[in-house]
Parts: structure tokens; sequence; C-alpha cells
């Protein structure tokens, strides 16, 4: 049925008579925020559960959100700021010691306190608030209202109902939890970890009152099975775990309301409106508890849907206008939050970091948080987390020396492999060496090449660089030689792969992944599978000769390597190519010993690296880079990486270049600054060797927050380095640093200071006389 017509004479959208499904914080704001607006709109909330029911107990709210509501409603505002109890430091303990970060600003009260006053402020408004009453469906409300807010909560009926339209992709998380109360409060925001015989539990908790706090225990699901929590009455879960953490409460009880074991559902909606049908706070979108954003997320939902009620002509362009508003902050939150959830998923991978690293390290873990940030808001704590790293005083993290075998980088900053597409018969010529050579003098501690290609046949595109003639050879000792004697300390290493079924295609810029219009070379790989089914041409599936012949080509490109001067070597066991096709078993179908199990899968590409390091000299490194994910279904895990790394590492690789994804073209990656640094920090902490972080990371301020919170011991920039050759020299300026980890070369060192730009705070002339 179509939405009821709008009443005659009403401004704005029409908007006078409105349904709100749920009376949680975000309805009732909602719910008032229009009402005070319009005073003779007819507004009501149904609300199943009684008045004073709720669940959980405490609520934090950001400053930024209580200044939206100052400005919004001042009356709900004082109501707020007269029941908040405020706190700066945050208390991280871990085997028995405390870490404490000051500076960083909470506000928070008790839920049924919330509820309370928003519960007030709609009834003055005159709002009708029908507790203990289940809202009619929302197909029916619509049919009679002019708007129906749908704030059903993170179980939504309402989002259920209208699933087709709405779209919404539910994903369950790995950990339990259960929401807690202690009656004290807490005097800072405390995290406690406790290393069980069962496995890892972490405690969050926080004040919301003068005499009580909130406590949320949480631990991976196998633990909790483990611990024998999934056959605990709630009475009894909450008795173990006041005394699991019975330091962080003193010794003192804990009680529950209306508790139960959870796990973290994240509700992602394509669309947040039907018809006049919109959905608000976790009806239309969750954030993991760990960065305290539901309730905030909610009330922020509300202030800007009646916003775009007021300020749009119409209602569709109104609920149009609110989720064009909301859609990229939530994102964010939710990225940010699905990092944190990730940390405290991975949790046990931490447990061995140092204690001001492991603290560092948990007050990162979203990305929102980081170094330069932190040293604001608590300098001391970040300095000696600086020192514990083993910064010199006045050394930013980024120039710290890091040594692999007989090489010294003399700082964590990597030029990361950038295929150029620019060569001659696989030649590099005059454009390498002033691309490479540029990013060299900019101050990087190293310099990586494209990936080059170890035989004709397997590079991607007729410009891609080769290392399997005398004249390519030539051609790159006339790179490392400049780089070497123009800048010395700099180091630069070389990448060998081979294109596998992605190459015989055309340069980027003509069409990346597109087949060559003539001249197609023919491709081998794993196995006989195009990259892309109908447009690049079948592969033929290596035999044993192939494998053989493949294997002397990596090899006989590393000899060449060492010869032409290469401080590092790479194999390129990612990104789809030959090895990583190997790897995957999306394109790895086969049935001989090189196909089936991951074992198998691994034994070319290790044959492979094998081959390499035996020529390679034995005080120079050798890397891997390899995808960690193929970002789609029945592709390479993060278990997987981990076990594959491992392999490398116990056949001699020094380092791990951790990528993702480029195997498939279906994939789909979730994109998102530093958003492949997750996998290279799982690796690192899992296996204790050091890995390469790469994937959006684009400031020195997120190289330095991964570096010290032991996510990364090298971080390779590649978009940042096109942008500005001399990113790093840049970024050492930018921090006030001019020490070894960062020198400017001789001949630019009057450019080391930022120039100087046309003063605009002058003082005026005076033009006229008293």
């Amino acid at each position: 049925m179509a939405p009821r017509a709008a009443a005659a004479g009403a401004t704005g959208t029409g908007v006078k008579r409105i349904a709100v499904i749920g009376g949680g914080p975000g309805g009732l704001y909602a719910a008032a925020l229009l009402k005070r607006l319009d005073p003779e709109r007819e507004i009501t909330v149904w609300e199943r559960n009684a008045p004073e029911d709720t669940f959980g107990f405490g609520v934090v709210l950001s400053d930024e959100t209580l200044g939206g509501i100052e400005h919004a409603d001042p009356v709900v505002y004082r109501a707020l700021r007269d029941a908040f109890v405020r706190w700066d430091d945050i208390d991280i303990v871990h085997r028995g010691v405390t870490q404490t970060s000051g500076g960083h600003g909470f506000a928070a009260l008790g839920r049924r306190r919330l509820l309370r006053i928003l519960h007030d402020r709609c009834a003055s408004l005159g709002v009708r608030l029908r507790f203990r009453t289940g809202a009619p469906p929302a197909a029916e409300l619509a049919a009679t209202h002019d708007l129906v807010i749908a704030a059903d909560g993170v179980h939504s009926l309402t989002r259920a109902a209208h699933a087709d339209s709405f779209g919404p992709r539910l994903t369950t998380h790995r950990c339990r939890y259960i929401w807690l109360a202690a009656d004290f409060a807490l005097d800072a925001f405390r995290f406690e970890t406790a290393e069980t015989a069962y496995g890892v539990m972490q405690l969050h908790g926080y004040p919301f009152s003068a005499d009580a706090s909130t406590v949320i225990v949480e631990m991976r699901e196998e633990v909790w099975r483990a611990a024998g929590f999934d056959s605990c009455a709630v009475e009894h879960s909450t008795l173990r775990c006041a005394k699991i953490f019975t330091e962080a409460l003193g010794g003192r009880s804990l009680r529950s309301n209306n508790s139960s074991w959870l796990t973290f559902r994240t509700v992602v909606n394509a669309h947040w409106s039907h018809g006049n049908t919109v959905l608000i706070g976790d009806a239309a979108h969750t954030a993991h508890f760990s960065i305290g954003s539901g309730t905030k997320l909610a009330v922020e939902d509300a202030l800007a849907l009646a916003a775009c009620i007021e300020e749009q002509p119409d209602l569709p362009r109104a609920l149009g206008a609110y989720e064009a508003e909301r859609r990229p902050v939530v994102e964010s939150t939710q990225r940010a939050a699905a990092a944190s959830l990730r940390w405290f998923e991975e949790l046990g991978t931490y447990v061995d970091q140092p204690p001001r690293q492991f603290a560092f390290n948990l007050l990162t873990r979203s990305r929102r948080v980081t170094h330069d940030n932190l040293r604001l808001r608590d300098a001391s704590f970040t300095a000696a987390v600086e020192e514990e790293f083993g910064c010199a005083p006045g050394v930013p993290p980024m120039f710290t020396p890091l040594r692999l075998r007989g090489l010294e980088l003399r700082n964590r900053v990597v030029v990361s492999p950038m295929d150029m597409y620019s060569a001659a018969d696989g030649v590099p010529g005059d454009f390498h060496l002033v691309h490479l050579g540029a990013r060299a003098l900019g101050g990087a501690g190293l310099v990586m090449t494209e990936m080059v290609c170890v035989s004709a046949e397997g590079r991607i595109t007729p410009g891609c660089t080769g290392l399997y003639t005398p004249e390519q050879a030539a051609a790159w000792t006339r790179i490392t030689d400049f780089v070497h004697a123009s800048v010395p300390g700099t180091a630069i290493g070389v990448q060998l792969g081979h294109s596998g079924r992605k190459g015989s295609t055309k340069l980027m810029w003509e069409g990346i992944d597109q087949p060559l219009d003539h001249g197609n070379w023919p491709l081998t790989a794993a196995s006989p599978i195009p990259y892309e089914d109908g447009v690049n041409q079948i592969p033929h599936a290596l035999d044993r000769a192939g494998l053989d012949t493949v294997r002397e080509q990596f090899a006989s490109a590393a000899r060449r390597a060492d010869r032409c001067g290469f401080d590092l070597l790479e194999l390129h066991c990612a990104h789809g190519y030959l090895l990583s096709g190997f790897l995957s078993p999306l394109t790895n179908h086969r049935t001989d010993e090189y196909g089936g199990p991951l074992d198998n899968r691994l034994r070319f590409p290790l044959e492979v690296f094998d081959a390499v390091r035996a020529v390679w000299p034995d005080d120079r490194p050798m890397t891997v880079r390899i995808s960690a994910t193929d970002w789609a279904e029945g592709g390479t895990t993060a278990e997987d990486a981990v076990e594959i790394a491992r392999a490398f590492v116990a056949h001699g690789a020094d380092a791990i270049d951790v990528s993702t994804g480029q195997v498939v073209p279906d994939e789909r990656p979730e994109y998102g600054r530093s958003y492949q640094t997750p996998y290279a920090d799982r690796i690192r902490n899992t296996l204790c060797v050091p890995v390469i972080a790469v994937g959006a990371i684009s400031s020195w301020d997120d190289v330095n927050s991964l570096l010290l919170a032991g996510r990364a011991d090298l971080c390779a920039l590649a978009r940042p380095h096109l942008y500005d050759p001399h990113w790093t020299l840049h970024a050492a300026a930018e921090q006030g640093y001019g020490g070894p980890g960062a020198p400017w070369p001789l001949p630019y060192r009057a450019g080391s200071r930022t120039p100087p730009t046309g003063r605009t705070d002058a003082p005026r002339p005076r033009l006229t006389l008293g």
C-alpha cells in the first residue's frame, strides 16, 4: 500500500505522522528531535519491554557526539552532562604489570539513566511511548504513517522482513563475550588479560557512575568451550569471571542483567531505506563494542535523520541525504571496529610482546589512535614505548636500523616493487635509472625493483623487465652502481618472478590484464585455468620438464642478480603469478604431488626458493612476497598464509613480504587504510619472524605506529613514492629528524628544510590617519 499522504500545509518534507519501532537511545532521540522541530507531529514509539528494562550497563559517548547533542537539544545535553562520569586514563594490565596511558578523555553514564533522560524528554514534548507493546509490522505502519523509523536493533525484524530491499550482510565473529557489572567505580578504562589453562581471556571495564562499572569478559569460542562456559548457567559464569579477574575487581563480585554469552554480529546493509521506512542504529549497522560506538552511532544517526528531514524538500531526498551523510562515517567506524575486533580475536598472538609494546599495540589496535596522536595525549608513555623499542633519544621508530643477515638497513622504509611497463626486450633503460635512482636519493632504506621476469615467456607485458640476457644484466648493473655510488648506505633489492597465467597482456594503461591484440606468447601455469574465462588464453600446465626449466630460470636469474650487485633478493609468490598460482587452491587443481593439500601446493615454490637460495650469497638476505588471502571464497586463508610463511622461513627466508589478493579476478578486497597489515601482523606475531607490511600505508605516522606496535619490521610504500620520490626525507624533515637514518644527499642538503611561503599575516599598511 502507498504511504499516507502528507497533511495539508505541512512544512519541509511533509512528514507529520511518524512511527518509531524500538525504544532504544537511537529511536527515542530521533522521536524527541523530530517532535521538537515540529510540535505538530504525531510521533509514536513502540517498545516491547518495560521502561525500566534494559540490557547491558554503561554507555560511552564522545565529546564530538555530545557537541552535536548540545546544539540539537540543550535540554537533553544538560541532563546528560549532569549524569556523566569522566576520566582520562587507560590501564592495560598484563602478566601482573599495569601500563597507564593518560589524556584520552571518556564520558559515560548508565544505560538506564540515559533511557530515563530520553523517556522524560519524549514525554515532555508529547511523544507517545507505548511500552510492553510490540510494534505492528513495518509494512503495516508504512501504510498509515508518513515515516517509519526502524530502530529495532541488531536482530531487527524490519530488516529481516524487507531483506530484499535492504540487502543485509550479517557476519558472526569468533569470540564470546558477556556484559556484567561491578558495584564500584573503576578509576580508569581497564583492559586486563588472563592467561588461563584454557586459553587467553580479556576483561574490558569502565565506570559509568560514582559506584558502578561495566565489565565485559571476552574470549575465543574454543577457549569459552574448553573452560566449560558453554554448559554454565549465567550465575555460575558470573562467579567464575569474578574469580578469574579477582585482582581487577579487588575481590568484589560481579552481577548480571539479563546477561548471556553472545557472539558479536557485524551488520552491513546495501540500502538503509525502503519506501518510507528507514533503518537507524544497530538495525542499519553495528560496530564492535571494543571501540564503544553502538550508542554513539545510533544517536548520530538520529541527529542526521532529523536534520535531513528538515532540510530536504521531500522524504525520498531526505532519506537519500541521510544515508549519503552517514554511510561514510559509519563505514569508517566499522573499519576501525573490525580492526579492533580482529585484534582481540588474535590476542593470544600478542601475549609474549614486551609490556609497553603490548600496551601500545592494544591502544593503537583500531588505527584511529596512532603514534603521533598518542604522543600528544601522553608523551611520557609514548617515550617509554620508544625506548623499549630501541629508539635513541629524538629518533622516530622508522629511522631505527634493521639487520637482515649481512645487510643493515638504515631505516624501515621500503620502496615497494612497482611495475613500470617501460622496458624494451626486457632491458631497463634510462627511465628505470631515473625512477629507481630518484627513489634511492629520496631516503628509503631499501629500494625494490619491479617484478623482474626470469624468462621472455614469463613477462606480464612486452614492457616488463627481465634478467635472462647479458644485456639486461648490464643495464641492471648500471642502476645498482648508481645507487651504491650516489647514495651510499641505501640498499637496492631485486624481485624475481614469472607471470604464469597472467602473462602476455597489454601495458597497464592500455588495458590491464587484457591479452595483446597480436604477438601473444604461450602461457604456462600450475593448471590450465585462464585468468579470466573467455578473455585470457588457457595456459599449459607445467609438466616435469617444464617445472625443471622454470626452476633453473629462477636460479640463473639469481646468479645474474648477484653479479649485478643487488643487496637483497625477493621471490615473488603473490598476486596470482606463476608461483602464487601453485599456492592457491583456486588456481592449482593438479592431482600430482604438486597439487591438493597445502604441503603439496607449497612443493614447487619451495623447490624454486631452494634453488635460488643455493646460488644467492649467504650473507645477503632473501625475502618472499606472498598473497596472504585471495579475498575469495575457497581461496588462501589467513591460517594458510601463516603456514606458507612458516614453510619459507624453515627453508631460509629472512623476512616475509605480506601482500594480499590479485589472484582471481572476482576477488572482494576489504579496502581501507593499512588494510593488508593485519595479515603481516598475524604472521609476525605467530611465527616471530620479520615481516614487510604493505597496503595503503600512506603516512609516516602509520609507519611509526605499525613498527612500535610490533605489527611489522619494515613498511613498503608504493603510491606515496610515486607522488613524492623524496617521501622518506620529507618524513624526516616533518618530524624534525636529521640523523643517519635519513641523510640528505650532499647536493640536496640545502633543501632539507621546508621552503618558506609567502606571508599572509604581515601587518597591513596604514591607509588613513586616525
